[in-house]
């Protein structure tokens, strides 16, 4: 689905409309992904139609205290922390810290240059299926989406990419959606993140800072699915077995 314009919400897709097996689509209006929500407004037109009913915030405690959400009226908000166990030794900058890494290309060729931000994301990837924070958080979005009254329902985290992107890539595969969609919407955040990044990455370069370290940095790209693709394979060899062994979320 195109990315819904919003004023004060980045990164806002609703996943209805994507098609699933045997000729099915996701019902529109019930599962939305964003980034975060710090600057909603609820009079913005594109929210307020939403209607929302919850939120789940995939952040950290940190991203949370620095930007916290604003949420529309009516609406309740759960923390489900996926990196609260593996963020300090991923490798990967916090969130807080992408602006100063972008404003400093020595620094950040030295932080995450040749080849180290796609590896560090890769390890992070394994997390989101295997780290026991990343598996409670996923099992809580899970368990809410499965309840009858939780929907019009919204998952996010900072810029709506890596752990929203998973999140979406779960729900997509276990109402079946094939591969080919599961991957088109995991790559379709890219435009909008680098339109939100695009001050920095101009600046960045112009500094003489690599295109490519900064676009692997604020986007998103196949690899860093397959590596959580693969992890669900070697541990748990399916995406259902992953949800009901791994996450713990039943059939049904």
């Amino acid at each position: 689905m195109p990315a819904i314009p919003a004023a004060s919400v980045a990164n806002l897709r609703d996943l209805g409309g994507l098609p699933l097996a045997a000729g099915r689509s996701v019902r529109p209006g019930l599962v939305l992904r964003s980034a975060q929500l710090d600057r909603l407004d609820p009079a913005d037109p594109a929210v307020a139609a939403l209607g929302l009913r919850t939120v789940v915030d995939l952040r950290t405690d940190v991203e949370r205290d620095e930007r916290p959400d604003r949420l529309p009226p009516g609406a309740r908000g759960l923390v489900a922390d996926v990196l609260a166990d593996h963020l300090a030794i991923s490798g990967l900058p916090p969130a807080a810290r992408l602006k100063e890494l972008l404003s400093d290309p020595a620094l950040a060729e030295e932080h995450l240059g040749a080849g180290r931000v796609r590896e560090a994301f890769a390890r992070t990837y394994r997390t989101f299926v295997s780290g026991e924070s990343a598996r409670a958080a996923y099992r809580v979005l899970l368990t809410e989406l499965a309840a009858p009254d939780a929907g019009p329902l919204l998952f996010h985290c900072t810029a709506g990419k890596d752990r929203t992107g998973w999140a979406a890539t779960v729900v997509l595969s276990l109402l079946g959606a094939d591969e080919e969609t599961v991957r088109e919407e995991y790559l379709s955040v890219n435009t909008a993140v680098r339109q939100a990044f695009a001050p920095l990455i101009e600046g960045f370069t112009a500094q003489g800072g690599n295109p490519d370290l900064a676009l692997d940095l604020i986007g998103v790209l196949p690899g860093y699915l397959d590596a959580a693709l693969d992890e669900v394979a070697v541990r748990h060899g399916s995406m259902e077995r992953y949800v009901r062994e791994g996450l713990g979320v039943p059939d049904g």
